[in-house]
């Protein structure tokens, strides 16, 4: 594959390959699964200090795997886990709160062995918003996970150091998971593809069952759909004890990549919710991807999701506070204690606080309320003929860092500043356990990435991929990476 002879010349020629064309190169012999590994780790020492998107590296136990890799899809693969929910045995485990600071996993969840199974190599873990609950990525244990766009901007969260890393060629793709928009909100701000896959697809097993109702869903961040496609087909599946599984998928979804979409029926909508402004660059985008879908055949209308009602919206912060309780509570029976002054970020602190003191039936009748709102939202497809809701995957461009985050004396700033960035309803995917994803077909005047997000329907992550190849090849961004980029 090279004429060079130093390791930085290789991780370079290997950092802007995806994840299937890497596994390719190690499957005819171009590269090993070490040298693949070793390429990786050097553009982790190289970039991360810039970036802060790696926060606990574990090279020595990757060379180790990557010695010992068998003949699997994504064979010697670098990849890097989120620090929120997906255990690894032997490595510490923060979920970026210093309540977590000095754990270290005992077990492996579920899907940790199934993404060894399809042959990837882990190489540490990723910065992530303490226990994942805000859409930026600036924990105060680590600090902020900074957007290889733009240094001084947010990386999006929960998922933004998985997605700075990505977007800066340090590993193909990377772990994330979305309870209320954190695959696709990093990936409209670094310019990535994510796909928040059906409720239950990915196990969460063995430490949960379900979180929240179903609401939060395991997959990645990835540069080519079809690298998204065939991770999902390696750790789809149902694991011994879930509650539930998703309905199943008609073949494999990387035979969807490629695959003629057919003519969808696309409603779009401008309007956030509780009118929240949208920001230019946001309505510009979501136009030029309107056209786009146009002229490939489709037919759009103009649609607003019915049913977002004030109750709704109550019941949505009713669950949050209910689980931000939970997630303390979780961790406290882990640990032994509650927390002490000073281990809790002070919106954390809010939110435990507040949730602790509901009432047990409230927290079922926000359920309640939440399940007729998925209702509604499901009979709104049906009735429409809708194949995907399409809006602007949030409603500001990526903003400078600092702006979402809380102090002492202003506890509730992060959440307050949030509206104004999450003015569209990506919840609305998590509540209903529809799939849905984030594409970058858009770039704004000062090159920051503004994605593109359509809710597709429940189960049916196969229109969405098979959109997705579709708009891929109309309009790729392969090509497109931060110039200079960091380092």
């Amino acid at each position: 594959m090279t004429t060079t002879t130093g390791l930085t010349g290789l991780a370079g020629e290997l950092q802007w390959l995806d994840a299937t064309a890497q596994a390719e190169l190690a499957r005819r012999g171009e590269v090993t699964p070490v040298e693949l590994v070793e390429a990786a780790i050097d553009r982790i020492e190289r970039l991360n200090p810039a970036l802060n998107a790696v926060v606990t590296p574990a090279f020595d136990l990757a060379l180790d795997a990557a010695r010992e890799v068998g003949g699997s899809p994504f064979a010697g693969v670098p990849f890097l886990l989120k620090d929120l929910a997906v255990e690894w045995a032997g490595v510490r485990f923060t979920e970026g709160s210093a309540f977590l600071g000095d754990l270290v996993s005992r077990h492996d969840q579920e899907l940790v062995v199934r993404l060894r199974r399809a042959g990837l190599v882990l190489l540490g873990k990723t910065n992530t918003p303490e226990f994942g609950l805000l859409p930026t990525c600036e924990p105060a244990l680590f600090g902020p996970a900074r957007n290889p766009w733009d240094l001084s901007r947010t990386t999006g969260g929960s998922s933004g150091g998985s997605a700075a890393a990505v977007a800066a060629g340090l590993v193909p793709m990377a772990h994330a998971n979305d309870l209320g928009g954190s695959i696709r909100f990093p990936a409209s701000c670094c310019g990535l593809f994510g796909l928040k896959p059906t409720r239950a697809r990915n196990p969460l097993g063995p430490a949960y069952g379900e979180v929240l109702a179903g609401m939060a869903v395991e997959h990645a961040l990835t540069r080519s759909v079809r690298d998204s496609a065939a991770l999902l087909d390696a750790t789809a599946g149902l694991d011994l004890g879930d509650p539930y599984p998703a309905p199943p998928r008609r073949r494999p979804f990387l035979r969807e990549v490629g695959a003629d979409p057919g003519r969808l029926r696309i409603a779009w909508s401008a309007t956030a919710a509780d009118g929240v402004p949208v920001h230019p660059d946001c309505l510009a985008a979501l136009g030029d991807a309107a056209r786009l879908c146009a002229g490939l055949g489709h037919e759009l209308v103009e649609r607003d999701l019915p049913g977002l009602t004030p109750a709704v919206g109550v019941a949505i912060g009713t669950a949050w506070r209910a689980a931000v309780a939970w997630i303390v509570a979780y961790w406290a029976r882990r640990r032994g204690r509650e927390p002490r002054d000073g281990e809790l970020e002070p919106l954390t602190r809010v939110w435990w606080e507040e949730g602790r003191r509901l009432p047990a039936a409230d927290y079922l009748l926000a359920l309640d309320d939440l399940r007729a709102f998925a209702r509604v939202v499901a009979r709104f497809f049906a009735r429409e003929r809708i194949d995907a809701w399409l809006t602007p995957t949030l409603s500001e461009p990526p903003v400078p860092l600092g702006e979402i985050v809380s102090t002492p004396d202003w506890p509730l700033r992060a959440a307050e500043r949030s509206r104004g960035f999450v003015g569209f309803p990506a919840v609305v995917a998590n509540i209903t356990g529809a799939p849905a994803m984030s594409v970058p077909l858009w770039w704004n005047p000062a090159g920051l990435p503004v994605g593109i997000h359509f809710l597709g329907r429940f189960g049916d992550e196969a229109t969405l991929l098979r959109l997705a190849s579709q708009l891929e090849q109309a309009r790729p961004w392969a090509g497109r990476w931060p110039v200079p980029g960091p380092g």
